[in-house]
């Protein structure tokens, strides 16, 4: 992928993703099939009705691993989303950061341009992402 696809990917990820679960169902829904196994990590919330209805309840976490980053997104105390980048060695975290959605929605666009460029499954569910 070239530059200009990376920013029509970072664009096609920000567009109306409010919250934790938006996020979660493009990774898993749209993207979840080329990803591979455990790159992508979701943390839910059940209340006792959604156990007695069987759902899986609301998201409130989402963890994207690679191998040199962790990208945590989760739902904040104010109902906002809060994003963080772990920097990882050997699979040690060996700093965390607090950063913007969009610096984290860069960091997923890298970390899923640099798969893509490595695997057909994962570039051709990039190109239905952003409509090709």
């Amino acid at each position: 992928m070239d530059g200009l696809d990376f920013h029509l990917l970072v664009a096609a990820l920000r567009t109306d993703r409010a919250d934790v679960e938006s996020y979660h169902r493009v990774l898993s829904e749209t993207l979840g099939s080329a990803l591979p196994p455990g790159m992508v990590e979701v943390a839910r919330r059940r209340t006792f009705a959604d156990r007695v209805a069987g759902r899986d309840g609301q998201a409130v976490s989402v963890r994207v691993n690679t191998p040199d980053r962790v990208l945590v997104l989760r739902t904040s105390e104010h109902g906002g989303v809060a994003a963080e980048i772990h920097h990882v060695v050997r699979g040690v975290v060996i700093s965390r950061k607090q950063t913007t959605v969009d610096d984290w929605l860069e960091a997923l666009a890298q970390e899923l341009t640099a798969l893509a460029e490595k695997d057909t499954k994962a570039r051709a569910a990039l190109s239905r992402l952003l409509g090709g």
